[in-house]
């Protein structure tokens, strides 16, 4: 915008100055050619007195004398044909000037000035005198030179204001797009100072609401995302208290274990959503093992798995197998997976999973079942589900993918049924020293 501004002035003074400057220097030109002309066809008639009342010689003596003091040679033609003064031939506007007529013409070289002389006995006499072009054009170079180094010089201060100017339009604009980029990189305390320009100003006053009311639904979602986990604690206590009343002590104790452990994520959630901007939470935690992790949650869905007939085949690697997420956030993205094997295949349907090594790193997470596979929605999608669940079982498994800077892919299985692909990365060298 700044160059663009400067070519846009610079083209426009161009054609301003071009159209004062070329006129002025013709202008300038025809003035130095007229007064010329004027001062020849002066000193011409000046000799007028002269040739009407001297004799032959005193005209000669009167003519060198005056042609030692001027550029403009001066010639007179008598009546009777005799010629004093400068050499000359006679030219057709001499024969003309002898009827009585007095004027100038333009020749090859300059310009002709001719004089009649009337009331002389013999006739008409007529005083010639000529102005070679060096004459009809002395200064006008030297002028047009000059005139075109003001036209210059006037043309880069005008360049110079413009791009002044345009650095005055620009630099707000520029501290309008910093602060987008600032916002859109999470930095919501960033404002903006308003500018002189009251365009700019309004869209910066915009952009500093804009992020002043992102914060609050922010806050506003973190507040009620804390509140709504808070609120699970109380049903949380009431199974608690469900499970110690239950005479099986071995499923008792188990189903206190993963109400710990339940309690504890909702625990980790409330601290973050009451402490904003410390990050990610599964990038907070330590390295996970992917081995032990699927391990355990694998033995505790196999109960129900049993319960329900499914055959269910477990393939883990040897461990350690250690990735960039916690443990927890691993844990949940496993049991998003099952849960949604369990939650959209019938009872009998067979699944698998595998967990094997990646080269530089990392783990490789295999669920597949060999139910009804997937439908046309795609379940990657944060809230898109097709089969009336939240939509949000997948999406957690993504996130962990994402946080440890793997990924995840979603589609049918070679013997048909469906098939997700979890990519763990593996945590950085810093991290496992």
């Amino acid at each position: 915008m700044r160059r663009r501004i400067a070519v846009l002035v610079t083209a426009a003074m161009a054609l301003v100055l071009v159209s004062f400057v070329v006129p002025l220097a013709l202008l300038v030109g025809r003035t130095t050619a007229d007064r010329a002309v004027s001062r020849a066809v002066g000193e011409a008639q000046s000799l007028s007195v002269l040739v009407a009342t001297s004799d032959t010689a005193t005209l000669r003596l009167g003519l060198d004398r005056a042609n030692s003091g001027t550029r403009f040679p001066l010639t007179v033609f008598l009546p009777d044909g005799t010629v004093v003064g400068a050499p000359a031939t006679v030219t057709p506007a001499v024969r003309l000037a002898a009827r009585g007529e007095s004027f100038s013409v333009a020749q090859p070289s300059g310009r002709e000035i001719v004089v009649a002389v009337q009331g002389l006995p013999a006739g008409t006499a007529v005083i010639r005198t000529f102005v070679p072009d060096e004459e009809l054009t002395r200064g006008v170079s030297r002028a047009a030179l000059l005139l075109a180094l003001a036209g210059l010089g006037l043309l880069i201060i005008g360049v110079v204001v413009a791009d002044r100017l345009a650095a005055s339009l620009v630099r707000p604009i520029r501290e309008l797009a910093q602060l987008s980029h600032r916002l859109g990189g999470g930095d919501l305390d960033a404002r903006v100072a308003p500018s002189g320009i009251a365009e700019i100003t309004a869209v910066g006053l915009a952009l500093n609401r804009l992020a002043g009311r992102i914060r609050d639904l922010l806050d506003a979602e973190r507040e009620s995302a804390a509140d709504l986990s808070h609120q699970l604690r109380t049903p949380l206590t009431a199974l608690r208290l469900e499970a110690a009343s239950l005479t099986d002590r071995d499923g008792a104790a188990r189903i206190e274990d993963q109400i710990a452990e339940l309690d504890h994520a909702l625990t980790r959630v409330i601290g973050n959503m009451r402490r904003p901007g410390e990050g990610h939470p599964a990038t907070m935690a330590g390295p996970a093992d992917a081995a032990a992790v699927v391990t355990a949650r694998t033995a505790f869905w196999a109960v129900l798995a049993e319960d329900q007939r499914r055959p269910m085949e477990v393939s883990v690697a040897p461990g350690p197998l250690p990735v960039a997420v916690g443990a927890t956030e691993l844990a949940a993205c496993v049991d998003a997976l099952l849960g949604n094997v369990f939650a959209h295949t019938p009872d009998g349907t067979p699944f698998a999973v595998r967990v094997t090594a990646r080269d530089g790193g990392g783990a490789l997470l295999v669920v597949e079942d060999s139910g009804p596979g997937p439908g046309p929605v795609d379940g990657t999608r944060r809230g898109i589900s097709g089969a009336g669940s939240s939509g949000l079982g997948l999406d957690i498994a993504r996130q962990a993918a994402a946080a440890s800077g793997g990924d995840l892919t979603f589609g049918g299985a070679p013997a048909g049924g469906a098939r997700v692909t979890v990519v763990l990365g593996g945590p950085s060298p810093a991290g496992r020293g």
